[in-house]
């Protein structure tokens, strides 16, 4: 696979990634490189990672706890503090190596420290691979409302190396697909098709894929203020999903792409009502999400808890509340409004089988 390049940083795919890293660690004169990961991937990533760096440049090795939940502000404080005391300075690189927790809050924690030193990302899930490492943002959540602190900075350039998905659960695998699926439904119904015709799946190839369908979209809106917005479709009602499921202890928590699949079933849904989407094509959709995903329990009693949490989404301006729907597969319409009446009828379709 070649290697993408972006108006800001290069996208190196696996035999490229190596290669490309160490070129750029001898061009730059790092002071000190800190790989960032969680107890995961610092058990099933590091070593293969550190066996294929070439540098003669001190290495020091932070980890934090994995997990939505240590995703916050205070982790951050935590790497902060541990880079002041191994003597990081504004020379210093920050490979951020791990899923979309460590991306993410990495990204962010390089992006703040001393005003801003130098990242890699190397995403090592499906979903950081296609979606979280891919674009520049980074941030952290507020409590359990998601990413609501952060910035748009790149990063020196991402590795995609796809080897590292053999370590990953078949849930984080599944997870990942959710975004893959999205980038089909907003962008390409030929994409879109090749998950329910080809078996078993090409994941190289559809990742692959996925990153040029990303970073199209991306390099034409890179602070989000139209077509970028479209990558947040499901994301709305999921991002709310995911936060009231972190927030009940009585639920067990989503990944984030199993929220998000939700959250495509209930726009899809919406995208009908409000967009002339297709009924029969929604119902198809429907279908092969939740033959990916199953179906996840919500209450009635829980829907304007939801609904309340969808105040604190980033897309809202001036007070409203913005969806992004379907007209069509791959055509998308941006800043709609939607009732409460009409969402609650959204989650009785997901309820529906």
């Amino acid at each position: 696979m070649k290697s993408i390049q972006t108006p800001n940083y290069p996208i190196h795919f696996n035999s490229n990634c190596y290669t490309a890293l160490n070129s750029h660690l001898k061009e730059v004169n790092y002071s000190i490189i800190f790989v960032l990961v969680d107890e995961n991937t610092h058990n099933m990533c590091l070593a293969k990672f550190l066996q294929a760096v070439e540098t003669t440049n001190t290495i020091e090795i932070i980890e934090i706890e994995s997990g939505e939940e240590y995703k916050t502000i205070e982790t951050c404080v935590g790497v902060w503090n541990v880079l002041s005391e191994l003597g990081a300075d504004r020379k210093s690189l920050i490979i951020n190596l791990g899923g979309g927790v460590v991306t993410d809050l990495g990204g962010f924690v390089a992006s703040t420290f001393k005003r801003g030193i130098n990242y890699i990302n190397v995403p090592t899930s499906l979903l950081a691979m296609v979606d979280a490492s891919v674009g520049g943002k980074t941030g952290v959540d507020l409590g359990h409302l998601k990413n609501q602190i952060g910035v748009i900075n790149s990063g020196e350039m991402v590795l995609i190396d796809t080897s590292f998905l053999e370590t990953l659960p078949k849930n984080q695998m599944r997870s990942g697909l959710a975004e893959m699926l999205k980038h089909g439904l907003i962008y390409s119904r030929e994409y879109w098709n090749k998950f329910t015709t080809e078996a078993p799946l090409n994941y190289d190839a559809l990742i692959y894929e996925s990153v040029i369908i990303k970073n199209s979209i991306v390099t034409q809106d890179p602070l989000e203020e139209n077509l970028r917005k479209t990558l947040n479709y499901g994301h709305t009602l999921g991002h709310a999903i995911e936060s009231y499921f972190l927030s009940h202890p009585e639920k067990e928590a989503l990944l984030h792409g199993e929220a998000i699949a939700i959250g495509m079933i209930l726009a899809n849904y919406i995208s009908t009502e409000l967009a002339g989407f297709s009924k029969s094509e929604n119902d198809r959709i429907k279908n092969t999400i939740k033959s990916i995903f199953g179906e996840v329990t919500i209450l009635p009693s829980d829907y304007n808890a939801i609904i309340d949490l969808l105040k604190y989404d980033k897309k809202n301006e001036h007070g409203n509340i913005n969806f992004v729907l379907l007209e069509d597969m791959g055509k998308t319409k941006i800043n709609c409004l939607v009732s409460n009446d009409i969402i609650i009828r959204a989650f009785e379709y997901y309820k529906a089988s």
